[in-house]
């Protein structure tokens, strides 16, 4: 197997700096889209299979294994087996919430999140919205998808302003995502869960993996860190659904195939590496 090449001089030289010196090493995934599939009820979502196998045979040969995704961390867990993965860290909820060693750290709900709650289901009442429009209540946030829609980018447009009056009343912030929009306390991002969490660990280089415009902070954070003394690669799950964050990226793999592919080639130029 052969490593990628990053179309980018800072991404060439992060990958360089990971396979050289692995044990100061991060690799941040997102979920959704990245390590699972997007499929049409995020219930339904698991990851890929070959995902956990190949992070546990990274896991011991970088610093650390972190999932930073807007999902609640024990349902990323549940859903990608990642209790299996030694050491892992997953940041839910754009990092308000951290499970670890089994173990899940999270804040009291924003009282903003209740009120939008309550006020949801008369508000999409009113707009006549569409069947297959679905409320996910992920307790720190909400999240209206109309994937399941017979017109899911129509049934988007329909319910955009509304979510935005709704969350500018609430004190809330809105997330837009593929046929997706999430309303959410602010003070937290992917980019912040991400920088926290390398310094934390003192890392000296970072690779982040990402599909969807949540995935910008993250990308971000990983351009400020390579400004000091972080090596940083920004890797992007590409879709149909979504090019923006492709044109951000270091180097773009075709969805989560193209993510497990990059794992096995990783953890086989690692010494020690088993690739799954």
């Amino acid at each position: 197997m052969t490593l990628p090449s990053p179309r980018t001089t800072a991404g060439a030289a992060a990958l360089a700096r990971i396979v050289a010196a692995p044990s100061s090493a991060v690799l941040a995934f997102d979920f959704d889209g990245t390590l699972a599939p997007v499929v049409p009820d995020p219930r339904d979502a698991r990851a890929h299979p070959r995902a956990a196998p190949l992070l546990r045979a990274l896991s011991p040969l970088v610093r650390s294994i972190a999932v930073v995704t807007g999902r609640p961390a024990e349902r990323a867990v549940e859903y990608g087996g990642l209790d299996s993965v030694p050491g892992i860290v997953v940041l839910g909820q754009y990092g308000r919430e951290r499970w670890e060693g089994g173990v899940l750290s999270a804040p009291d709900p924003s009282p903003g999140v209740q009120q939008a709650r309550d006020a949801l289901p008369e508000l999409l009442k009113d707009l006549e919205a569409p069947e297959g429009i679905w409320v996910e209540d992920k307790g720190q946030a909400l999240a209206v998808h109309t994937r399941r829609t017979a017109d899911p980018e129509a049934a988007l447009d329909l319910v955009g302003t509304p979510l935005a009056e709704l969350a500018s009343e609430t004190g809330l912030l809105v997330e837009p995502g593929r046929l997706v929009i999430e309303l959410r306390p602010g003070g937290a991002d992917k980019g912040v869960a991400l920088a926290g969490f390398v310094a934390e660990q003192g890392a000296e280089s970072v690779l982040y993996t990402g599909d969807d415009l949540g995935d910008v902070a993250a990308f971000d954070a990983v351009e400020r860190l390579r400004l000091g003394t972080v090596a940083g690669i920004t890797v992007c799950s590409g879709s149909a659904e979504v090019r923006g964050l492709a044109e951000r990226a270091d180097l773009v793999v075709d969805g989560p195939d193209g993510v497990v592919e990059l794992l096995a080639e990783l953890a086989a130029a690692l010494d020690g590496g088993r690739p799954g």
